[in-house]
């Protein structure tokens, strides 16, 4: 892989490091703060569903970034 790639591997995965540290920030302060602050059952669904769909953008470049890397790999034999 060249360096620019390499980089921007990097770049990507403190970028999918960084969304699931704060999702996981943001969705444990919405489970204490939501019933403390009288808020619906629905509301900590709404507050599942994001941290879902975070995750699930993560997993996707996390398996973007691994075929990418497997392909340079390839590509050097």
């Amino acid at each position: 892989m060249s360096e620019a790639s390499d980089k921007a591997l990097a770049r990507k995965g403190q970028t999918v490091g960084l969304v699931i540290a704060v999702t996981m920030i943001l969705w444990t302060a919405a489970q204490w703060l939501g019933p403390a602050m009288g808020l619906p059952g629905r509301f900590a669904l709404l507050f599942d569903f994001a941290a879902l769909a975070a995750l699930f953008w993560a997993m996707v470049v996390i398996f973007q970034m691994w075929q990418a890397r497997r392909g340079a790999k390839e590509n050097q034999r």
